[in-house]
């Protein structure tokens, strides 16, 4: 059973039917991988993450996370740059790109 499928599906209001549909199997198919030991093939748990815009582990639930991973970048930070990224991290999206529009202008102004 993939443990996260259903739960997506309904909060998307997709029928199983529309659901097999959109990743090209039957609604019989999403049944089993919803409420029995039946798993997909990689391709198909693929085509369903992407249709839910989530990774591959949070449909397994093999992560909480539920959206994509994006992959991130390592830096050595020190306690006050680590203190921007979580204020940063807890902004609203336009709040964030207004921090990022006035970063670019100091950027533009200050070229390295």
């Amino acid at each position: 059973m993939i443990k996260n499928l259903k739960t997506l599906r309904l909060n998307s209001g997709l029928s199983q039917k529309q659901l097999g549909d959109l990743v090209g199997v039957s609604q019989q198919s999403i049944n089993k991988y919803e409420n029995h030991d039946v798993e997909p093939d990689i391709s198909t748990l693929i085509l369903l993450a992407d249709c839910f815009k989530t990774s591959v582990d949070y449909l397994i639930g093999n992560t909480e996370v539920n959206h994509i991973i994006e992959e991130v970048k390592s830096y050595e930070l020190n306690d006050d740059e680590s203190a921007l990224i979580e204020g940063y991290r807890k902004l609203t999206s336009d709040e964030k790109e207004s921090i990022r529009l006035v970063i670019k202008n100091y950027n533009a102004k200050n070229p390295t």
